[in-house]
This record gives C-alpha cells, structure tokens and sequence, in this order.
C-alpha cells in the first residue's frame, strides 16, 4: 500500500491509478463522440452497443497507458535534456 499527500492509504500504484484515468478518459471521449454523431447526423449504435464498445476502448486506452506511460516520460526526459 502507498501513502499519499494527505495521508490516506491506497492499495494502487500511481501508475496503476493513472491508467485506470486514462482508461476512464477514453471510454468517456468514445461515449461524448457517439452522441455528438447521434445528435448531427444519425445513432450509430444503441445505447447498450455504445456502453460495451466504450467498455472496449477504456480498457484499450488504460491497458496503453499503463505499458506505455513509462516508455514516453523517459522518452520525453532524454528529449528536454538536448
């Protein structure tokens, strides 16, 4: 367990509740796309085929951020330091 800024106790590494955030993010912008879709031209899918899809994608975009996070803040680093 981790101890955070104000003291509480968490069972999930930051970088395990970093890509559950991510994943969140990403279910979510799949979601507020569809209903835009649906509101200017036409439902793509229905609203149960949107909620798995966007099940889909969250767990793509948390399953990414997590093996990938590390990979692009070192990246990153080595690119300011030139």
């Amino acid at each position: 367990m981790t101890e955070g800024a104000d003291g509480t106790k968490s069972s999930l590494s930051p970088r395990a509740k970093s890509a559950l955030l991510w994943g969140a993010v990403g279910a979510l912008s799949f979601l507020v796309l569809v209903q835009g879709y649906a509101l200017l031209v036409e439902p793509l899918v229905t609203i149960s085929q949107g909620a798995v899809i966007a099940l889909f994608v969250g767990i793509g975009a948390g399953g990414a951020a997590y093996l990938l996070e590390h990979r692009v803040a070192e990246w990153s680093t080595q690119r300011a330091s030139e």
